[in-house]
């Protein structure tokens, strides 16, 4: 189905000249509950403002209604059931099996999958409560406490992001580094800072043959034994997320400690299944589970709210409307929060790789755009970073901002500043300044008429630039789970609504396929020419500097 074709795009399309000739300063001049009209609560700790997005109650009704003639319901009921929404590899798309609880029945293939989720997560608490109790104890009869996490894309920055963002709940005295880099010097910066008798790996690989992944591996299992000289004591320090118990057991892990997942279970939407051992790890299993609630919680929502209340629906029916309609390529994200620093690179991965798509599930080429960039930085930091494009530059990029009305940390003066910044920008954005207030407060300041002539235009901020407002009490286990899936069934929507796979990433292949033949190549001291000018000039200079 190609959603262009729909009667309800092409009545959204009609609309379009109207609704851009409304500006936002003028609809909330004409709708005094605007903001009442457009925000939405998910239960009592989060509120998601959409009032200051370049809509009307005309243009939500008209999205909501391409949402039903693309068929969205069915296939909201399907992610929750036996699925074939990755088709090219012919895998189901089944993560939110992974926060379900016991109760619920999800058949894939004629097995209830539900079963195998939580049997896993009892092996993740145990596991768990070995390690905090110090049952569990490394070669040399210490207690674990550090743990190095070497896994990459969703096997780490999912893990990372969580395990970071939630750094007030660290209390299990188990401190947590992430490796994924193919670049050996962040390997080397984090076993610089931990003890091989007190430090537990975990090499997180599907297929345990991932390049980057392993090559991290196989160098920490080197270092490790040049400190303890006996291979028997891997067991004890290194265990496996995967499902290749044959690779595992190779490398030297005892399979009683590989814990598994499963191929339905894509990977920048794993880390609610074993993928997230490193955040049980740091934050206590209960408090894991509290993360997997509050995505369940999301899962509910998305599945059994209507389309005109359903805020990850909205989301990406926003992204509809300033994609496909509107002209906006670029989407940015905003945490007002330090602790979530690496949030918006989370995003970048599971929106882009996941809808970075030019080919729709018939196999034709799509005739619209599909997956916006993603990109962002915590505040106030974006602040003096790129919010002056924002402001001034000559393309909208729409905006979510992400705040927490309270904090862990004892500095009240700066979130109470940190939140004024949030909401100045918001404002800034959505309403800017006109050439008639600069030159006011220009007169004020002294200036001659001359003067305010030559200097306004550049003080003059259209304004008129869409963002969504997601604001929560505190930022939780539960809020964050709630959070993340949120944008994760926004992307899911929007691949439903494009028409394309959310859930390949054959993209990802080709570069890491010419990686492999090039390395041949580097290694190799004579000259090469197996490729383009380009390539062979390149490997020529590196030879010769190496």
């Amino acid at each position: 189905m190609n959603f262009s074709e729909q009667p309800a795009f092409a009545a959204l399309l009609d609309c379009k000249a109207q609704e851009q000739a409304i500006t936002l300063s003028e609809r909330f001049v004409q709708d005094k509950e605007r903001f009442a009209n457009f925000e939405l609560p998910f239960g009592e700790h989060v509120k998601v403002d959409f009032s200051r997005q370049l809509w009307s109650n005309e243009v939500k009704d008209l999205l909501c209604e391409l949402a039903e003639q693309m068929n969205l319901k069915p296939a909201i009921e399907q992610l929750f059931g036996e699925n074939l929404f990755n088709h090219t590899e012919g895998r189901a798309a089944l993560h939110t099996a992974l926060r379900m609880p016991k109760t619920e029945r999800v058949y894939l293939n004629n097995t209830d999958v539900v079963p195998l989720v939580h049997e896993q997560l009892e092996r993740v608490k145990d596991f768990c409560q070995q390690i905090h109790s110090g049952q569990w104890l490394g070669y040399n009869g210490m207690s674990i406490t550090d743990i190095v996490n070497i896994g990459i894309g969703g096997s780490d920055l999912g893990p990372a992001v969580v395990t970071e963002a939630l750094h007030c709940y660290q209390d299990q005295g188990i401190r947590a580094h992430f490796v994924s880099n193919m670049d050996g010097a962040q390997l080397a910066q984090v076993l610089e800072q931990v003890n091989a008798e007190r430090t537990l790996f975990i090499v997180s690989s599907k297929t345990f043959t991932t390049d980057e992944t392993m090559t991290n591996a196989k160098a920490a299992r080197a270092w490790f034994l040049s400190h303890c000289a006996d291979e028997h004591h891997i067991k004890k320090h290194f265990v496996a997320v995967s499902t290749n118990s044959e690779a595992v057991q190779a490398f030297g892990i005892d399979t009683e400690q590989m814990f598994e997942f499963w191929d339905w279970v894509g990977g920048r939407f794993s880390l609610w299944s074993a993928i997230g051992l490193p955040i049980a790890l740091t934050l206590g299993f209960e408090r894991f589970e509290q993360l997997l609630n509050g995505a369940h919680a999301m899962d509910q929502h998305l599945r059994h709210t209507p389309f005109e209340q359903n805020i990850p629906v909205l989301m990406a029916l926003l992204s509809i409307w300033n994609i496909n309609v509107l002209g906006y390529r670029s989407e940015g994200v905003f945490p007002y929060c330090q602790d979530l620093k690496r949030f918006p690179s989370f995003l970048q991965q599971l929106n882009m790789e996941s809808n970075g798509k030019s080919v729709n599930n018939q196999g034709e080429v799509v005739s619209h755009n599909t997956g916006p960039i993603v990109w962002g930085e915590v505040g106030t930091n974006g602040q003096h970073a790129f919010f002056q494009l924002l402001h001034q530059g000559s393309q909208v990029v729409p905006g979510d901002f992400i705040g927490f009305a309270r904090t862990c940390y004892d500095y009240p003066e700066h979130h109470r500043k940190l939140l004024a910044n949030m909401l100045a920008q918001a404002e800034a954005m959505a309403f800017g300044k006109n050439y008639e207030q600069v030159a006011q407060e220009l007169a004020v300041e002294g200036l001659t008429a001359d003067e305010i002539t030559k200097l306004a235009p550049y003080k003059v901020m259209p304004g008129n630039r869409p963002s969504t407002t997601i604001l929560c009490d505190e930022l939780t286990p539960y809020n964050l789970g709630s959070l993340i899936a949120m944008y994760e069934h926004k992307t899911f929507v929007q691949g439903i609504l494009w028409n394309i796979n959310s859930f390949d990433q054959w993209g990802v292949e080709l570069g890491k396929k010419l990686a492999s033949r090039l390395i041949d190549d580097l290694a190799d001291t004579g000259t090469t020419t197996a490729h383009d000018s380009a390539t062979n000039g390149l490997i020529a200079q590196i030879k010769k500097w190496g």
